[in-house]
């Protein structure tokens, strides 16, 4: 079974899909946006990613989903499940092929530094963004299941980095 994209060598051009995708759903955050980060694979130099522009939108809370959703699906994005309480998901494809992806979180959500160390993390280090290329590659080329069985093999790699991280805050990067 195929993953959301197939894994593709950097693009320079992901950093500006990001800003323009971000300042597009802008607007559909209205008072509650704080800050809109680029994170996963495509927000960093050099790593090999699918396709797919992952948005952290930070908000100051969760109001009006109901408006916030129908802009959302304006812009062509379909809302998936909670990724976890307070952690709305939303996703866009395009022609059948995944284009974006969109993390909502309230600020000081657990997943907002976790994304954002993960990213500093694999743009400092050329060895562990090597190993996470190399990963990527092969369970794309192992995948039998599609993409929650990518994202459950990948978990691993990235859990035991932060837990390295979390217990040693003086090598967590600056942002």
């Amino acid at each position: 079974m195929a993953l959301t994209s197939k894994i593709s060598l950097y693009n320079s051009q992901w950093p500006f899909q990001f800003s323009a995708e971000a300042e597009r759903i802008a607007e559909c955050f209205n008072s509650e946006l704080s800050r809109i980060h680029h994170v996963g694979s495509t927000a960093v130099p050099d790593l090999a990613a699918k396709p797919e522009i992952d948005l952290l939108v930070e908000v100051s809370e969760h109001q009006n989903e109901a408006i916030r959703d129908a802009a959302m699906r304006d812009l062509g994005y379909i809302r998936g499940s909670n990724l976890s309480e307070g952690h709305h998901f939303f996703r866009r494809d395009v022609g059948g092929i995944r284009t974006h992806k969109v993390h909502i979180c309230v600020i000081g959500h657990w997943q907002i530094e976790r994304m954002i160390r993960f990213r500093d993390l694999l743009r400092a280090d050329p060895v562990i963004r090597q190993q996470y290329q190399d990963l990527k590659l092969r369970l794309e080329a192992n995948n039998r299941e599609g993409i929650g069985e990518y994202l459950a093999q990948k978990a691993p790699f990235i859990d035991a980095l932060m837990g390295i991280q979390d217990l040693n805050p003086a090598t967590t990067p600056s942002g």
